[in-house]
C-alpha cells in the first residue's frame, strides 16, 4: 500500500485573479485529472515548467488547497474528508519545506519562536520539551543553539532555507514536499540543501516529493520522476528510465534543453 495515494485531481483557477484585480472569467486547470502514488521511503522528483502545476499538485496532497475533485490518501486515510482531531494527527504527518527561504519565515520572530511554532499549534509539549527538540533539529540541519535568539535576517539564504527544513522536521513528520526549496539558493549553497535532504531522509526515515524545474538535481535524489505539463501528468518513471529512454516528446524537450543530461552515458 502507498503511503501517498492521488486519485484523479482536479483544481481549477480563474485566470488573472489576484488582489489588485478581478479574474478575467476565464477557468484554467491548474491540476487536470492527476493520479499519483509515492512509496514509503522514497522521494518522487517532480518536473515541469512554471506554471504546469507542480507546486498546486504539491499542496493538493497536503490540503493546503482543496481539490475540485478527486481523492487523496495518507496511510490508507482519506485526507480529504478528514477534520478535528483527525486532520490534525494528518497535519503532524505531512509538513512542508517552501521555495523562498526570505518569504516563508516571519522576520517579526525568532528562530526558537519560528521552529517552535508547529508544536505550539498542535500542543501537548512543555516548552522545555519545544526547546529540546528545537535544539535536536537544529543539530541536525547543521546549525548550533545559539541561532535560537536570533532572527531570521541575521542568516544567509542557505542558512534561512535549514531553517525552514528543520521548522518542518519539529512534528516528526512521514512526508514532506519539498517546493522548490534550492531554486532561490546559489548552486553550491542549494547543493549543500540537496545533499542534507538526502541525509535527513535517511535519519529520520522521510518520504519526499521533491518538486523543481532541475533535471539533474531530481535525477540525483528521486527514485521516481514525474513530469508535469499544463496541470497533467505526462510521464511518470523510474529515474533512469526517465533520463534514458524517456517517452513523451515533452520530457524529451526538458532533457535536451538540459545540456548534464544529454549525454546519455553521462
Amino acid at each position: 500500500m502507498p503511503l501517498v495515494q492521488a486519485e484523479n485531481l482536479v483544481k481549477t483557477f480563474a485566470a488573472g485573479q489576484n488582489v489588485f484585480r478581478a479574474s478575467s472569467g476565464r477557468l484554467v486547470r491548474a491540476v487536470n485529472n492527476v493520479s499519483l502514488t509515492i512509496d514509503a521511503g522514497e522521494t518522487v522528483g517532480l518536473v515541469g515548467e512554471s506554471g504546469s502545476g507542480k507546486s498546486t499538485l504539491g499542496r493538493l496532497l497536503l490540503r493546503l488547497l482543496e481539490p475540485d475533485s478527486g481523492r487523496v490518501r495518507f496511510d490508507s486515510r482519506d485526507v480529504l474528508s478528514a477534520s478535528g482531531s483527525e486532520l490534525r494527527r494528518l497535519r503532524r504527518d505531512m509538513q512542508i519545506v517552501f521555495q523562498h527561504p526570505f518569504a516563508s519565515l516571519d522576520p517579526r520572530m525568532t528562530v526558537e519562536q519560528i521552529i517552535c511554532e508547529p508544536m505550539v499549534i498542535h500542543g501537548g509539549e512543555s516548552r522545555l520539551n519545544q526547546k529540546t527538540r528545537a535544539n535536536q533539529m537544529l543539530r541536525a540541519v547543521g546549525l548550533d543553539d545559539s541561532a535560537l535568539r536570533r532572527y531570521p535576517h541575521e542568516f544567509s539564504g542557505g542558512q534561512r532555507q535549514r531553517i525552514g527544513i528543520a521548522r518542518a522536521l519539529m512534528l516528526r513528520p512521514r512526508f514532506i514536499v519539498a517546493d522548490e526549496p534550492v531554486s532561490a539558493l546559489d548552486v553550491s549553497v542549494g547543493a549543500q540543501i540537496v545533499n542534507l535532504l538526502r541525509q535527513l531522509q535517511k535519519e529520520f526515515q522521510l518520504t519526499y516529493l521533491f518538486i523543481s524545474h532541475s533535471l539533474p538535481v531530481v535525477r540525483y535524489l528521486a527514485t521516481r520522476i514525474a513530469v508535469m505539463k499544463h496541470g497533467e501528468l505526462v510521464e511518470l518513471g523510474a529515474t533512469d528510465q526517465i533520463v534514458h529512454s524517456p517517452q513523451h516528446l515533452y520530457t524529451r524537450t526538458l532533457l535536451a534543453a538540459t545540456p548534464e543530461l544529454r549525454n546519455p552515458a553521462s
